[in-house]
């Protein structure tokens, strides 16, 4: 069977960073492409490669760092850079010595700017790139049009044909690339098992000196139990015994690898009530399901459970097709108090003030109640507000008052 070649969307901005930045470095979490796009890329252009996952290369250049660099093609791509931590220093000398842009082409399966022993952030120096695993208009191959559709209004009433494909089945698939070459589901959460089993015992003592990485995995898991949730840090504490400050150490290393992510809450000065906890998301909803052994009938059998994994769904392929996007995008969550709690899952912030809501509901019906959180983000935000819209488990798509809309998640890769 031909394998399946994912284009990425994200290419065009590397091929931008190229073109000024002497050193370019993508970084995300293994296993989601950073490999394949740097290759795609720096194949045609002559770039040679050298991967860090091979001990030998790797002892060379940390016994000799600066004479690794130094005999080094004029163009490289120089994988899982976070595994010699004293290069980065070379690679400045190197780079302050002839600045010609795209010299290093650099990938990264950790926050480099976050891990300690790299001594020198390169600023100046070199453009970070964030990769995420494939996103679903990626998977499909459709243009991600969703967000300009959003920030314009432009959303249009529309009967959708019934679904072929169960929404629930791409949840649980995820956006791995090798994940997804498998056909079948359970090879696909063994896949996603062994994955994660291999990144605490190989990847986690590169970085971190933790004594006890079974509970990375015990903390992981219950995270992805609570994804789309408000974070408690003292919550997961009193669930390993453990200090808050420990806890704080976990996610923080967790969050590095690119594992889990903190969506901050969007604050307005003149509101007095804002909660301001940030919420708690997995990275990619295959990691979640696997973690919490569910395949696609456990998952529809949970109606609570169902309706977080899917909000965790919609705001990572948004932040997918955003990373992607010319115009740079921020993302929140919006909580607010006053007779009784207000929310919408999902703000995201275009520009210095455009703001646009997206409220996730996994019923296949709508009803007037399901707007309140939008109507007030839409009042509090008031001329910056662009859009807010419904997204649900429906096939109607249309207008529901001034810039309030509702749409069926599929219209997240598939508006034409």
């Amino acid at each position: 069977m031909k394998e399946t070649v994912y284009t990425r969307h994200i290419e065009a901005r590397l091929k931008e960073a190229m073109e000024d930045s002497p050193v370019v470095l993508i970084q995300g979490p293994r296993q989601c492409g950073k490999t394949t796009l740097a290759q795609t890329v720096g194949n045609p252009a002559g770039y040679a490669y050298r991967s860090f996952d091979d001990e030998d290369l790797r002892s060379f250049a940390e016994t000799d760092p600066i004479g690794f660099v130094k005999d080094l093609p004029e163009r490289v791509i120089l994988d899982e850079v976070q595994k010699v931590p004293r290069l980065f220093s070379s690679i400045k000398l190197s780079v302050d010595r002839d600045r010609t842009p795209g010299r290093f082409i650099l990938t990264g399966s950790v926050n480099v700017l976050q891990v300690r022993q790299i001594t020198d952030s390169l600023a100046g120096r070199m453009q970070i790139i964030r990769l995420h695993p494939l996103s679903q208009s990626e998977i499909s191959q459709t243009p991600p049009k969703f967000l300009d559709t959003l920030f314009s209004s432009g959303f249009r009433h529309r009967q959708n044909k019934p679904a072929e494909e169960n929404i629930v089945h791409r949840i649980v698939a995820g956006g791995y690339p090798a994940a997804l070459r498998l056909a079948r589901e359970r090879r696909r959460v063994a896949w996603y098992k062994s994955y994660l089993e291999a990144l605490v015992q190989r990847d986690v003592p590169d970085i971190s000196n933790i004594r006890s990485p079974e509970i990375l995995s015990n903390l992981l898991a219950l995270a992805a139990a609570q994804t789309a949730q408000l974070l408690s840090v003292n919550g997961l504490a009193s669930s390993f015994q453990l200090s808050r400050p420990t806890v704080h150490d976990y996610l923080s290393l967790l969050k590095k690898m690119f594992l889990v992510e903190t969506l901050p809450a969007w604050h307005n000065n003149r509101v007095k009530r804002l909660i301001k906890t940030p919420k708690l998301h997995l990275s990619d909803t295959g990691v979640a399901c696997a973690l919490m052994d569910l395949d696609h009938r456990a998952l529809v059998s949970d109606r609570s459970l169902f309706g977080h994994v899917l909000e965790t769904f919609v705001f990572q392929e948004l932040h997918r097709q955003a990373s992607g996007h010319k115009e740079p995008h921020k993302f929140f969550h919006y909580r607010e108090k006053v007779d009784k709690e207000t929310e919408v899952d999902i703000v995201i912030r275009r520009g210095a003030f455009n703001l646009a809501g997206v409220e996730v509901k996994a019923s296949a019906t709508i009803n007037k109640s399901d707007f309140h959180g939008l109507r007030r983000l839409k009042a509090t935000a008031g001329k910056h507000f662009a859009c807010g819209v419904l997204v649900y488990n429906g096939e109607t798509s249309g207008k529901i008052d001034d810039k309030l809309y509702a749409v069926p998640v599929r219209s997240l890769w598939e508006i034409t």
